[in-house]
């Protein structure tokens, strides 16, 4: 569960908004695109006249613009900083359309019936990211929460992204296509690289700030450093500390009862304790609770056996803290030297890592 969470590549979807917007008389005709700014002129048909359509801040999700259809006809007026993700909204309900703004004049066409499948053109931006899903949508099971590994199709993958990056280094979707890297490879170096490589327009945007600060994050702890000691209380109020398991592989798991990914990734870490246990492998669970209560309760209800800290200060604990813990679930595996050995091992990738260092 994310404390801050940045929308980088999918939008999610709203029924309200917070805030309505004033709507705008509707349009009729399709309008040309002011100095420096854009217009978006929509024809979908299916709709009756008067239906609201929003179009919304990829950052928040929350409206910009609002007008009415008619006669299947909506267009929006205005003018962007720089390219952003924006996404259409009919009705207030979902699906809607994904775009890649800029300052353009853009046209939409499709169906009410098949809104996902409506065609976006004029935009270069909307262009370069419809070309880069292409590119990349036979690899789609890879980016899944819970993927399986596939050591073959993820290296093709990560040539075909990289070769995007190299083939547009002046593209507003090159952003994007780094952050899609590094999901698949985790590689700080090779993420500095390429955004050192953008120009510095593209360091700026949000999706650039964006990778700046998963670099630094990333820096912190990196993989083959040693994981720093730490020791805290366990549920008994005896310290345990990092080091006393030294000579073993280590999950360091942050977690906690009120974290919902984190409860649904439980199961998964129980499954891989049971089955590696024996072989030199064990879990230090390092909680974000603040009412102990809660703790204790959530760890006999998932069946959480191994070691657990907590200094109940939730999201100020100190070792969350000290590393720079920001979001949960995260995890470090460590080795038994104590080096991390990888980084935020959920679902099948943790089995899979496991099975290749406890053979």
């Amino acid at each position: 569960m994310k404390k801050i969470l940045l929308i980088v590549f999918t939008l999610p979807m709203l029924v309200t908004a917070q805030t309505k917007a004033k709507p705008h008389t509707p349009i009729k005709k399709p309008v040309a695109a002011p100095a420096d700014g854009f217009v978006i002129n929509g024809d979908i048909t299916g709709f009756a006249d008067g239906t609201t359509v929003a179009l919304l801040n990829g950052q928040t999700s929350a409206p910009e613009i609002e007008t009415t259809i008619t006669k299947n006809k909506f267009s929006f007026k205005g003018k962007l900083a720089a390219p952003d993700f924006k996404a259409v909204l009919f009705n207030k309900k979902p699906p809607y359309i994904i775009l890649f703004l800029d300052n353009s004049t853009v046209k939409i066409t499709g169906t009410k019936d098949a809104i996902e499948t409506a065609v976006v053109t004029g935009s270069p931006s909307h262009r370069d990211f419809v070309d880069f899903n292409k590119n990349i949508f036979p690899y789609q099971s890879l980016f899944a929460e819970n993927a399986v590994g596939d050591p073959a199709a993820t290296t093709q993958a990560l040539g075909v992204i990289d070769n995007f990056i190299q083939e547009h280094p002046a593209s507003y979707i090159a952003p994007l296509a780094i952050i899609r890297y590094n999901q698949l490879s985790g590689d700080v170096t090779k993420m500095e690289t390429m955004y050192n490589g953008l120009n510095n327009n593209l360091k700026t945007t949000a999706m650039g700030n964006y990778i700046a600060q998963q670099i630094a994050e990333g820096k912190k702890n990196a993989i083959g450093t040693v994981l720093p000691d730490f020791s805290q209380p366990d549920t008994t109020g005896q310290p345990i500390s990092l080091s006393s398991l030294r000579g073993k592989y280590v999950l360091v798991d942050f977690w906690a009862s009120w974290c919902r990914p984190c409860r649904q990734e439980n199961p998964n870490v129980v499954a891989n304790y049971n089955k590696f246990k024996d072989k030199n492998f064990t879990v230090l669970g390092v909680s974000l609770d603040k009412a102990k209560p809660s703790w204790v309760d959530a760890i006999n209800m998932d069946g959480l056996t191994w070691n657990h800290v907590s200094d109940l200060q939730g999201w100020s604990n100190s070792v969350a803290q000290q590393f720079g813990i920001f979001s949960i679930p995260q995890n470090f595996l460590i080795g038994p030297d104590g080096k991390i050995v990888a980084k935020n091992l959920r679902g099948p990738a943790l089995e899979a890592k496991l099975t290749a260092l406890l053979k």
